[in-house]
């Protein structure tokens, strides 16, 4: 229950650091993205494309859905930070 509380969390968090950026070029989705998160893009939102802030707004939507690595390619791509989601796994908003 608190992993998913985090999670949801923590795609709020990725919305709003995405929405800061989304008036500059958007940002292509990483390889790691591409292989971690696959699953979760074709399950729950597969009818967005991938660099859209549509689809980023859609796996917000299903946070507490996605795999571990797929939240690490997250981290890695810079979408959120490890230290943002440590904070919202120990149920901090």
């Amino acid at each position: 229950m608190k992993r998913n509380a985090a999670l949801s969390g923590l795609f709020a968090a990725l919305a709003v650091c995405w929405s800061s950026v989304s008036n500059a070029d958007p940002r292509k989705t990483t390889q790691d993205e591409k292989t971690f998160c696959a699953e979760a893009y074709h399950k729950f939102c597969g009818e967005y494309g991938l660099d859209s802030a549509a689809l980023r707004d859609c796996m917000d939507r299903n946070g507490q859905a996605l795999p571990h690595d797929c939240i690490d390619a997250l981290i890695d791509a810079g979408e959120v930070s490890r230290s943002e989601v440590e904070r919202r796994k120990k149920g901090g908003k």
